[in-house]
């Protein structure tokens, strides 16, 4: 299937660790990955496994899988160590509990914390592992998950997922400023409302959104594939929106 595509979005001779692969947006990533050549190392949490298993069992190229919490760094570590070179980093783990009412008195701020675990310290986590083999090898690609809750504070998304993803934003600012001259590229991609297990049953009011529909997975995993291909080697520090005109920047 790759031979005849344009040698910009060649992903042959890849290796690239997604995480998050079991959901909705990454396993339309380790689908798109694959059907373009790369190799793949996929991660999920330990409760997920077995769908993620099902998953690699239906496409080529995937090297291994494994249950990852993202959180533990030195799980991380090892497991960038188990699988280097990796050559690019597509990070779509990601959590956005829809709090009842997180002004009540008796909110659990535990909430908090996970999210800003999951969310913020989990892209840290794996950059922190696969930049510096990048840097060293003066190449490679890394594409994070934002969304447009980090522009403009959600649609739905209580206040600890916009200020998460407002934090990758931010992050990727700063990992760029260390990668980029090493010819690292480190963007994202910021959805907008997206069908996936995570916003199943919400009350999305998509009538007046611009499409009238939400996104659908596999419209964000073209987009992180695009930034982790040779197409995008011109492209560092950005962000790319991708939420069907709800947000104009």
């Amino acid at each position: 299937m790759t031979s005849s595509l344009p040698k910009a979005f060649d992903m042959q001779g890849q290796r690239v660790l997604i995480t998050g692969a079991a959901g909705g947006i990454g396993s339309e990533t380790a689908k798109l990955c694959s059907q373009l050549g790369a190799v793949t190392i996929l991660t999920d949490i330990a409760s997920v496994s077995q769908k993620l298993t099902a998953l690699a069992s239906t496409l080529q190229n995937v090297e291994a899988v494994h249950a990852l919490d993202i959180t533990d760094r030195k799980a991380v570590e090892a497991i960038v160590a188990q699988h280097a070179p990796i050559t690019a980093l597509i990070d779509t783990a990601a959590i956005c509990p829809f709090d009842e009412d997180w002004m009540a008195p008796d909110w659990n701020e535990q909430s908090f914390h996970r999210v800003m675990e999951v969310n913020v310290l989990g892209p840290i986590n794996l950059v922190r592992a696969v930049l510096p083999g990048m840097i060293e090898r003066k190449q490679g690609s890394i594409a994070l998950c934002g969304s447009i809750a980090g522009w403009m504070g959600g649609l739905l998304a209580a206040p600890h997922y916009a200020a998460s993803k407002g934090g990758v934003h931010a992050l990727v600012r700063w990992f760029s400023q260390r990668a980029t001259p090493h010819n690292v590229r480190v963007n994202a991609v910021a959805p907008g409302p997206i069908a996936t297990g995570m916003t199943d049953g919400q009350p999305y009011p998509i009538e007046k959104y611009p499409l009238q529909r939400m996104g659908r997975p596999d419209e964000i995993a073209n987009a992180l594939v695009f930034l982790a291909s040779p197409a995008a080697t011109f492209m560092a520090g950005s962000i790319m929106d991708v939420n069907g005109g709800v947000l104009l920047r």
